[in-house]
């Protein structure tokens, strides 16, 4: 070891000696040389100001032109030092754009029934309210309390039906599309059936999604404003109930109007037509696309395992399957993801804590870039406007009553009209965009320093150049100076090892 570390001493001192003696070759500028050296930069180069400094004879002249080119030099930082500032805000603004086209893509639309269960059903199976009330949670961030998990006639049947499933329940006993249910349905002058619908669970059980995802792909666009999907839809409300106790105490059809490439979402966002009513939803699209972090709270690398294109609604399902998996070994049936699927025992001894421990430490988050779910870089949105009459006229009363074989108090009672159609063949563009690109500061940078200093990108290089060469010599000077007071010497020609490259340097 002793002999390794002394060879590498002696290959550094030999290193050092050699270049010592390359630069004892060089020989320094005189006085007088660097003078003209720092002359002749001043008279030649591209900055302004400078070559009037040093030409001029008289020293007022000299004064008035330092003052002007130390003023602007002044002037050129203090607005770059501004400019610089400004950019790293991440400024942003917003553009707002309407493309007309021929054709429009028709939204998706899911329908749900405001009653979800079926009467006969639940009239032997009352606890059903109650479970699907535990089971509907995970769709929502609201804290699940204890009080929610006591019920003691809930608590036994979890408890004595292990098996149970009530995924398989509400798909086989709660709201149903068929020709009962959905009397008449019309698509841009074409029928429709229950066919063209797709099944998709929600907090409202069983609902029907139309031009969903590959249900309806040759019927997905309209050319002509006004028109669009009709349906009449019979809610029947004998035949399906629910429990107000739960806060259900209306009757009739609510529905979501969303992108075709994304799930539904009705917390809040579902729009209600009740009974008797024909109601008519005017639609508009609206795009907007949000910048990535920095400039905006979009992260184009967020990619879902279950959907095909990310949105914050579906982000946040995978979040809290992903937690609850984790946790209790089982995926609940209303969010997405491969697993076991979990028991009504699990729901209340593990997924409700972990529901409510999810909220209390935010473990899923929206709206920020740093979230667990950010603001999507794009998305697609259906505002509309609606307007409702009375459903129906009393000669179509009679008319409907005569054509369903039914009463006219089941008519009045029990029929839905309703009425999607785009108010315009045109979309609004909303894009949020970088105020300031790379390209405009390195312009707005130039033109700064063209004004004020009259200099570009070669008179930055020519400084460089400058300073570098000056650094070169005072290195040169201080080596030298250093080796004179250490008394070094040359070493002897045998000990130079190469002396061919020493001359070569």
């Amino acid at each position: 070891m002793e002999k390794t570390e002394k060879s590498k001493v002696y290959a550094e001192n030999g290193l050092l000696e050699k270049i010592k003696l390359c630069l004892s070759k060089k020989p320094l500028l005189s006085p007088t040389e660097r003078k003209k050296f720092d002359h002749d930069f001043a008279i030649s180069t591209s900055f302004h100001g400078i070559h009037n400094i040093v030409q001029n004879r008289s020293k007022i002249h000299k004064v008035l032109w330092l003052v002007v080119v130390l003023g602007s030099v002044s002037l050129v930082t203090w607005q770059i030092y501004s400019r610089l500032l400004n950019y790293f805000t991440w400024p942003t603004t917003t553009s707002i754009e309407v493309q007309y086209v021929e054709k429009m893509e028709f939204p998706a639309v899911t329908f749900c029934n405001l009653n979800r269960f079926q009467t006969d059903a639940v009239a032997k199976f009352g606890v059903i309210f109650f479970l699907w009330h535990i089971v509907s949670k995970v769709l929502h961030l609201r804290k699940i309390t204890a009080n929610s998990t006591g019920s003691t006639e809930a608590t036994d049947f979890s408890a004595s039906h292990q098996n149970f499933s009530i995924a398989e329940f509400i798909r086989n006993k709660g709201f149903y599309l068929d020709n009962s249910t959905l009397l008449d349905c019309d698509f841009f002058g074409k029928p429709c059936s229950p066919k063209d619908f797709g099944h998709v669970f929600t907090e409202y059980g069983n609902c029907f999604t139309f031009n969903h995802g590959e249900t309806i792909q040759a019927k997905r666009k309209v050319s002509v404003s006004g028109r669009g999907l009709s349906l009449l839809f019979s809610v029947n409300q004998e035949a399906f109930t629910d429990n107000p106790d739960l806060g259900f105490v209306d009757a009739g059809i609510i529905f979501a109007i969303h992108s075709p490439k994304t799930v539904p979402q009705f917390d809040g966002l579902g729009l209600l037509s009740p009974v008797g009513m024909h109601t008519r939803v005017t639609i508009r699209q609206v795009k907007t696309v949000h910048q990535e972090y920095p400039w905006g709270e979009c992260n184009p690398n967020i990619k879902l395992q279950n959907f095909s294109n990310y949105s914050t609604s579906g982000c946040l399902k995978e979040c809290k399957a992903q937690h609850i998996k984790k946790q209790c070994g089982c995926v609940p049936f209303l969010l997405p993801g491969n697993g076991i699927e979990c028991d009504l025992q699990k729901y209340f001894n593990c997924v409700s804590p972990v529901l409510d421990h999810i909220e209390l430490k935010e473990l899923c988050t929206v709206g920020t870039h740093n979230s667990s779910c950010p603001v999507s870089c794009e998305e697609t949105e259906y505002p509309a406007t609606i307007s409702y009459s009375s459903f129906p006229s009393q000669k179509a009363l009679n008319y409907l009553s005569k054509k369903l074989n039914q009463s006219r108090k089941y008519i009045r009672e029990n029929l839905v009209k309703i009425e999607i159609n785009y108010s315009d063949l045109n979309y609004k563009i909303t894009q949020q965009q970088k105020a300031v690109s790379v390209p405009e500061l390195l312009a707005d940078l130039g033109g700064q320093l063209g004004l004020f200093c009259g200099a570009s990108l070669i008179t930055i290089i020519e400084i460089i150049e400058y300073l570098f060469t000056n650094f070169y010599w005072i290195c040169i000077f201080f080596l030298l100076k250093i080796s004179e007071m250490t008394q070094w010497t040359p070493p002897p020609q045998n000990h130079l090892g190469n002396k061919n490259r020493i001359e070569e340097c």
